[in-house]
């Protein structure tokens, strides 16, 4: 059997069980989609990441992001959380930013004394609101 580095971090404090919680699994790129979404349901939080080798030159690493029910191109704070655990696991980005490649596109985050920032990709729209 397979094993991977889960980890559950808080995202948006320093305080154990005072932030957003967010699970992350590193190394994820054995696992099937069909997985991925078993396992962010199990998890039963609003979002649960699974970082991968990434598709872009440009990008350091890439992440899905499921909730119990779907996948989601972008989400706040999973690409925080996400980033917190690539750099503590190891990560080491190329340049000044982190680059972080998920279905919307390439996220650049700054991070620096344990906090991390990021500018929100350009909004993609369906269809008109309200259609």
């Amino acid at each position: 059997m397979t094993e991977f580095v889960f980890r559950q971090v808080d995202v948006f404090t320093s305080q154990p069980l005072g932030g957003n919680p967010l699970a992350v699994v590193v190394g994820a790129d054995d696992l099937t989609n069909a997985q991925m979404a078993a396992f962010a349901n199990w998890t039963n939080l609003s979002e649960t990441t699974f970082l991968l080798q990434p598709s872009s030159p440009l990008a350091n690493y890439r992440v899905r992001i499921f909730t119990p029910h779907e996948e989601l191109p972008f989400a706040g704070h999973p690409t925080l959380g996400s980033c917190h655990v690539w750099l503590t696991s190891g990560g080491m980005p190329k340049g000044d930013e982190v680059v972080q490649e998920c279905e919307i596109g390439l996220v650049r985050i700054r991070h620096g004394a344990g906090r991390y920032a990021f500018a929100a990709p350009k909004l993609r729209r369906a269809g008109p609101i309200g259609a």
